[in-house]
């Protein structure tokens, strides 16, 4: 390397890599015990995805029981449950109305600020952070390791060579690459032996197939619906003893998506990785019992056809009742017992999620059997990580940015004791 191209050096305490609510609030909970850590992100600015994610509405937490509440994280409860008991939905909420944000609870459940919006929440947030002593170097994308040990990284003045006593990592997962969540660094863990379980996409949509078309919908279908929300229904995944969610989804050109269907999404997927498909039982009645619908279906129509016939008697109609015509055969359409069947649970096959950086979020990560309880990274002292890129998921409705803000805030204790143990044994 010539001399023109050597990198600038640089020595900072903390270097936390990764300006999302976990990276951030990792540098808040160190500028508390006098740390002052360095944020160094790819991007224009920092908190770029969750500035995006607040746009229609900034979903901050959820008011449910807390039983239930943790619940939401599956198998991954026994992880994430500490620490979202040390930094609850509550205590969250309590946060955001200290940076003068007032929030309330929406008629689901949900929290939100406000204003609906994320951007004041991160404008207060970040001027308490300067005051507090945080640096922040935006347009510094982080390349891994140099051979020294050094963190390489890309900055607009040229490669930055960075060495620091501890290193927090909160690099996102591998959905929504334009604004840094890429992925990028999972081949630079693996190569220091630390397991990463593979990103996939979760909170995403799906691809059909449709019997009416090769692939996805038929033209039909797709050209008249596509982008048409599908109100009032109950979905679950055959052959879960689990009951119905009860919402709505969104059809797409080639599948279906929506907030009923990111619930679910994880279990659609491993059900599609483990048997090739998964299918989706779509209640379009869930308000009538099947015993009622079936009366209603037999009752003579004279010379009305089945769409006025259903219209009147059920409430099928428009997308409902298109989608009927695309999943069940027409010998089932003239079948009473049959079609009230299909009402009530309308057959959809799923083959495929859509691609991980259309995802919400990712599933996998770094495991937790590599991390200890302050998350670090065992086979690695002084390397800590935190957010979306450990092995977790959970649907939306905010439980992902609860445990995002609870994991970094852990992280940044972690890295705090370990300073102070690690300073503790210099002295001895």
């Amino acid at each position: 390397m010539s001399a023109a191209s050597a990198p600038s050096r640089s020595t900072v305490r903390v270097a936390i890599i990764g300006g999302g609510p976990a990276g951030l609030m990792a540098a808040e909970t160190l500028a508390a015990a006098g740390i002052h850590a360095d944020v160094f992100d790819a991007m224009p600015s920092v908190g770029r995805k969750f500035l995006l994610a607040g746009k229609g509405g900034l979903n901050i937490t959820h008011s449910e029981a807390f039983e239930a509440f943790v619940s939401r994280y599956g198998t991954r409860r026994a992880q994430l449950e500490p620490m979202v008991t040390a930094f609850s939905p509550q205590a969250l909420r309590d946060w955001v109305e200290a940076l003068g944000v007032t929030t309330f609870v929406g008629t689901s459940g949900r929290v939100f600020p406000a204003e609906m919006k994320a951007a004041p929440l991160m404008r207060a947030w970040l001027h308490r952070l300067r005051e507090a002593g945080v640096r922040i170097h935006a347009r510094h994308r982080w390349t891994g390791w140099n051979a020294d040990g050094s963190l390489a990284f890309t900055t607009p003045a040229g490669p930055l060579a960075v060495t620091a006593d501890a290193t927090l990592l909160a690099l996102g997962g591998g959905s929504w690459a334009r604004l840094g969540s890429d992925g990028a660094w999972v081949p630079w863990l693996a190569e220091k032996g630390i397991a990463v379980a593979p990103l996939r996409p979760a909170n995403c949509g799906f691809l059909v197939a449709s019997p009416r078309a090769a692939a996805g919908w038929s033209e039909h279908l797709a050209s008249r619906f596509a982008g048409q929300p599908l109100k009032s229904v109950a979905i679950r995944l055959a052959g879960d003893a689990a009951p119905p969610r009860v919402g709505e989804a969104m059809l797409t050109a080639d599948g279906i998506e929506g907030s009923l269907i990111y619930a679910l999404s994880a279990a659609i997927r491993e059900r599609i990785e483990a048997a090739g498909e998964a299918w989706l039982e779509i209640d379009l009645a869930p308000g009538r019992p099947l015993e009622r619908v079936l009366a209603e279906v037999a009752h003579p129509r004279g010379a009305r056809s089945l769409a006025s016939h259903l219209q009147s008697r059920v409430g099928i109609a428009g997308l409902k009742m298109a989608l009927l015509r695309e999943c069940v055969p027409s010998e089932d359409l003239a079948d009473p017992a049959r079609l009230a069947s299909a009402i009530k649970a309308l057959p959809v096959r799923l083959v495929a999620p859509r691609p991980l950086d259309e995802a919400i979020s990712s599933a996998g990560g770094v495991r937790f059997e590599e991390l200890d309880d302050g998350l670090m990274v065992k086979r690695q002292p002084g390397l800590f990580c935190a957010g979306e890129m450990l092995d977790w998921e959970a649907p939306t409705g905010g439980y992902l940015l609860t445990a995002c803000f609870a994991s970094g805030r852990r992280a940044g204790e972690g890295v705090r004791d370990w300073l102070a143990a690690r300073a503790e044994r210099h002295t001895i």
